[in-house]
């Protein structure tokens, strides 16, 4: 995709759009052409395929006070085209919750993919962090979907929101059962653990007990997320599994820190024939290597020691592991189970997430929280896993 400094001639482009896009969809050139009212903007697209792309705002509700309230589909398209070049008016609203991710058809070239990052959720220098990152991975040829670099620059800003366009991949989930696909994940993520090493963040996150533990326990607490009658059994089980885990990072010792990917587990490596590409870089940060590792491994104890064993035969091509951080895999879980409880808490003003997560803050859910805990604070009294 080649993004220009000028614009087609207006009314050529406009009767290009106008006939490609169908007379369903002539008020939506009409009012981006002319900007026109947002407002009648939204009411023209609710008779195109782009009605449903605004599934934050109820019918007939009032504008929410919540961070992507103001993120209509023309704010998507108009932020694409300031850029330079010109979408053909197809959007299509991808799977994410953190952000706002979509597929967005180009005249002149294939579909782009613009993720608009959650306000106030990173800094500028954070998301910088994580494009430079992945820009030098991909640099050196490691299957990563790195952002477009366009007039200089992989962040950009229009109407309060910042994002970032990245080419389209696809892909389906792989296979973690296999033996070859292990061995092939674990190359690349020795690879990207070399080059992670090299240097650390200054603007991200650390992954460890007080960040991804104490935090996320304080931010239920505190704002009473838990049920009353539960509230006692809860804090007990939550502070004897941040007991174990503290316990568990004592065992491993000094282990080193690195740039991880962070979220690593199948649903962010998308498989081809030609192998694999990771994907979704938002929660890089600085962590031991085994962050990255045991996501992969699922299964009886026997099972995920023979999985251990293939990731780690290809991961060692790249880079050496410490088999002390096999301490960390259980606490590495139960810091990742906390954390995720208090990310949905966190995000429950976004009326995204009471959508997609109806089952949170239920009564039932903190039931099987407790279970889980106690499930996770047995796993790390146990031996670590094995290798070698």
């Amino acid at each position: 995709m080649t993004f220009v400094g000028e614009r087609k001639p207006f009314v050529k482009q406009f009767l290009r759009r106008c006939i490609f896009l169908g007379l369903s969809r002539i008020a939506y050139v009409v009012a981006l052409y002319i900007g026109a009212a947002r407002h009648a903007l939204t009411c023209a697209l609710t008779f195109g395929h782009n009605r449903r792309m605004n599934t934050d705002l109820p019918q007939g509700a009032d504008a929410p006070q919540h961070p992507f309230a103001a993120l209509l589909p023309d704010t998507v398209i108009t932020a694409v085209e300031q850029l330079g070049s010109f979408s053909d008016g197809r959007l299509l609203a991808l799977n994410s919750y953190e952000n706002r991710v979509y597929q967005v058809g180009m005249e002149d070239g294939p579909p782009l993919i613009a993720k608009f990052y959650r306000p106030e959720r990173w800094t500028d220098d954070a998301i910088l962090e994580e494009h430079a990152f992945t820009l030098t991975l991909a640099q050196q040829e490691i299957p990563v979907v790195a952002p477009l670099e366009i007039h200089g620059a992989t962040l950009h800003h229009f109407d309060g929101f910042r994002f970032a366009l990245f080419p389209r991949r696809g892909g389906r989930a792989p296979e973690l059962q296999d033996p070859d696909t292990l061995n092939w994940l674990g190359r690349f993520l020795g690879r990207i653990h070399a080059q992670g090493a090299t240097q650390p963040y200054q603007h991200r996150l650390t992954l460890d007990i007080d960040t991804y533990g104490r935090a996320p326990v304080d931010y239920l607490w505190t704002n009473d997320f838990i049920p009353p009658d539960l509230r006692d059994a809860w804090r007990t089980i939550v502070d004897l599994a941040l007991d174990s885990i503290a316990r568990a990072y004592e065992r491993a010792g000094d282990v080193k820190l690195l740039r991880v990917h962070g979220d690593c587990h199948g649903g962010n490596v998308l498989w081809t024939d030609a192998g694999p590409h990771f994907v979704d870089f938002d929660d890089t940060c600085m962590a031991p290597a085994m962050q990255d590792l045991w996501m992969l491994l699922s299964g009886t104890r026997a099972e995920m020691t023979g999985q251990l064993d293939e990731v780690l035969s290809g991961y060692e091509d790249f880079a050496d592991f410490n088999p002390r951080e096999l301490h960390l895999t259980e606490a590495l879980r139960t810091l990742r189970l906390l954390h995720y409880s208090a990310w949905l808490a966190r995000r429950w003003n976004d009326p995204a997430f009471p959508a997609a997560f109806p089952w949170f803050n239920t009564q039932r859910y903190w039931q099987d929280r407790i279970l889980e805990l106690r499930e996770q604070v047995a796993l790390m009294d146990e031996p670590p896993l094995t290798w070698r």
